[in-house]
């Protein structure tokens, strides 16, 4: 037998020692990731370091321009020897809205038809949908002086002012709690929530045209989106189309890369009677943690990355330090001896949209040194760490074998004294 004999017996025995055992390294059902390197970046989520709040001035209306004028508005006329004589006075129309631009005009109330014409006596119906206030007073005065001949060109008096504008009624439904999460976790503070707070609450609004905007509709209804709120607001227009119902959806999102082109404008932004916008709450967000770590499940953080080294840090799992466990409570805060190697063989099990899973093999050590290496956790995806089967082997030898020396270190006539060492 050769001097090498002993040594392979111990190792074969360590082996069917450790597999009859069931060794998690040897056994792992996940440990055939692929590594981050060889996966194309569609695997990956977007960092949210890179999104910034949408600025609240894109969503309204900036340069309404000149009032239009559409069914529903209310005129305030003056037009002698049709609605009142030169010799009388002009009446006042006092407006009951607090908030009117004008709390009084001057002139007999004329609203707008569902057709986009205004009716006075003695005169043709005037179209004037679409038309600005001037435009109105000149269709006026040329029927009464043009074509109807009622006054002399020169005498005419003629005014025309908004006396009531027409209104938008929108609905807004809002589900989320305004700007406080609704369950907060631990050591996350506020930083994440995990959702559940769904009011149910809707408004409904008449807005002024010109203030028929986005930001107007918020204001009306407790401000921006809370925290638990998505990172958009949905706007639905129209009938619902069972062939399409994709269709009449606006999203707007609150949060964008300022890098990026936005995905939607002014008229996106502007909303039009019967429409409804939606504020929907976020489902929660969680991932998960098995294997050598403590089995949990996390939410994860809204509006800043976590990735694969905060994960672990945060179920307080074992990092460089020799596979200890410190949840725990232990007088000591590390091992025994030489120690156990670091575990760091993770994989991230995600789901893709296909409704597909990929295994995404992470190594630890190389996390701490390259930050592509230490990828972005997302919602749904379970974090498992595990040891290699090399640092499991050193973890069993250094557990399993020790080596003993007995030594003398006086010999006398009466006594003898020896020492005793045990390695590692």
């Amino acid at each position: 037998m050769t001097r090498t004999a002993p040594l392979r017996a111990a190792l074969a025995l360590a082996l069917a020692a450790c597999g009859a055992g069931g060794c998690a390294a040897l056994t792992n059902p996940v440990s055939d990731g692929v590594p981050v390197r060889r996966l194309p970046p569609e695997v990956f989520a977007e960092p949210k370091a890179d999104l910034k709040d949408v600025p609240l001035n894109l969503l309204r209306i900036n340069e309404p321009g000149d009032y239009r004028l559409d069914k529903g508005d209310v005129l305030a006329v003056v037009a002698d020897e049709v609605l009142t004589k030169e010799n009388q006075g002009v009446p006042i129309q006092f407006n009951q809205n607090p908030n009117a631009e004008k709390p009084a005009v001057q002139g007999v109330p004329v609203p707008v038809q569902d057709d986009g014409t205004i009716l006075l006596p003695l005169l043709d119906p005037i179209p004037v949908k679409g038309k600005t206030l001037l435009e109105v007073r000149a269709l006026i005065v040329d029927q009464i002086v043009n074509k109807k001949q009622i006054v002399v060109k020169g005498k005419e008096r003629v005014l025309v002012d908004l006396f009531q504008p027409r209104k938008y009624r929108v609905l807004v439904v809002r589900e989320d709690n305004g700007g406080s999460p609704a369950i907060s976790a631990g050591n996350y503070g506020s930083e994440v929530s995990f959702g559940g707070g769904r009011r149910g609450a809707a408004y409904s609004l008449l807005l002024e045209p010109g203030r028929n905007d986005l930001l107007q509709a918020l204001t009306q209804t407790g401000g921006p989106p809370g925290f638990d709120a998505k990172h958009e607001i949905v706007i639905r227009r129209g009938k619902y189309d069972p062939a399409d119902p994709s269709k009449g959806y606006v999203r707007v999102p609150t949060r964008a890369n300022p890098a990026r082109p936005l995905t939607f404008s002014e008229a996106d932004i502007t909303l039009n009677d019967g429409d409804t916008v939606n504020i929907e709450a976020r489902d929660t967000e969680v991932f998960y943690t098995a294997g050598l770590l403590p089995a949990a499940i996390l939410p994860v953080p809204r509006d800043r990355d976590l990735r694969v080294i905060e994960a672990i840090a945060l179920v307080r799992g074992p990092l460089l330090n020799g596979g200890f466990n410190q949840n725990q409570f232990t007088a000591n805060s590390v091992n025994s001896g030489l120690g156990n190697p670091n575990p760091s063989l993770v994989i991230v099990v995600r789901r893709l949209p296909n409704e597909q899973t990929v295994r995404i093999r992470v190594d630890l050590n190389e996390a701490f040194r390259d930050q592509r290496e230490n990828i972005i956790i997302q919602p749904g995806d379970t974090v498992v760490l595990q040891e290699r089967p090399n640092e499991s082997f050193a973890r069993y030898f250094t557990q399993q074998f020790r080596i003993i020396s007995i030594g003398k270190v006086i010999t006398g006539d009466r006594f003898n004294a020896t020492a005793t060492s045990s390695n590692p």
